[in-house]
């Protein structure tokens, strides 16, 4: 068994709890009785349950979080989502990531190591502790969400396998099931989606995989059983539902820069100074709020991480 789901548990394991804002005032606060959630294609059963899922055993408070500001929601973290390989539409992946089956799951690392190998999401659970990464998180499209991640640093992976000298970017790729991933079956980027970073960038300690968010496992539409999050960049960055690592001495293909390489650089840095060419990147509107605020630097993570691009020129390298 792999992530471990409600039914699972024996009583002794489980931790109740009402995934922070209280069972019923999720219900309440997304205008749905339980039955109507339950039959609601917006918010499958996956969902539902989430409600009552057990915590992550022995889950620690990362020093590394946001917490001067407000959660947004758990309805709209989940309900309003980015996955293209289930629709194209916001409200797509909560209807139809149901579908995807994350049991069993393997994740491959590979490429320029001394030791490749294959995780299971039990290894994956016992690399590191497991943390609660509060993070800001903002869409290219102009709207941010602060999100309870859990997850660990990807530096703890990498150790696993021990990255070559010659080995300077790190390159993510996706589940491509096109049976169940009917998005998939359209042209509209290259399958399977890709990602890349820089070998420092993956080894920075805000870089993470989330297996989790607000306590609980992590819901299909956001990307399960594992998932990439970089918080000082725009969310195209989080490359969901990871099956392999690859560390290469070359910059690898990424799937929003071989479709739209005049939008969507490689870097895809939180920069309110570069514009998106059909929209201003300057301010943002954070879900479940009306007015909107100013984008910063780097989400507001460049304390931490500007070093990483001393001497670029950011509106070029983008």
């Amino acid at each position: 068994m792999l992530i471990k789901r409600p039914d699972d548990f024996v009583p002794s394991e489980i931790t109740s709890r009402a995934v922070y804002e209280g069972r019923r005032e999720f219900l309440r606060s997304a205008g749905l009785g339980a039955a109507a959630v339950l039959a609601s294609s917006l918010l499958p059963a996956r969902l539902a349950r989430a409600a009552t899922a057990p915590r992550f055993p022995g889950l620690v408070s990362s020093p590394y979080s946001t917490r001067d500001e407000k959660l947004t929601p758990f309805k709209n973290v989940t309900g309003y989502n980015n996955y293209y390989e289930f629709g194209y539409e916001k409200e797509d992946p909560p209807a139809n990531a149901h579908r995807l089956k994350t049991h069993p799951w393997a994740l491959t690392v590979d490429g320029l190591v001394a030791k490749p190998r294959t995780f299971s999401i039990e290894d994956l659970l016992r690399l590191a502790p497991m943390e609660e990464r509060i993070y800001r998180m903002r869409c290219v499209e102009g709207w941010s969400m602060l999100i309870p991640w859990v997850g660990f640093p990807i530096s703890a992976l990498l150790k696993q396998v021990e990255p070559l000298g010659s080995a300077r970017y790190v390159a993510f790729q996706t589940r491509l099931d096109k049976e169940t991933m009917t998005g998939t079956r359209l042209p509209y980027l290259n399958w399977p989606y890709s990602e890349g970073l820089r070998l420092d960038e993956a080894l920075h300690p805000l870089a993470i995989l989330a297996l989790g968010l607000y306590g609980d496992i992590l819901p299909n539409q956001n990307g399960a059983p594992v998932r990439l999050v970089v918080p000082w960049k725009y969310g195209f960055k989080g490359a969901k539902s990871l099956v392999r690592i690859t560390l290469t001495e070359k910059q690898p293909a990424t799937a929003w820069n071989q479709s739209q390489p005049g939008e969507y650089g490689f870097y895809a840095n939180v920069n309110p100074t570069v514009d998106h060419p059909r929209w201003s990147q300057a301010k943002e509107r954070r879900l479940g709020e009306f007015q909107r605020r100013p984008t910063l630097m780097f989400n507001g993570y460049g304390d931490q991480v500007a070093q990483l691009y001393a001497g670029m020129d950011l509106r070029k390298n983008f």
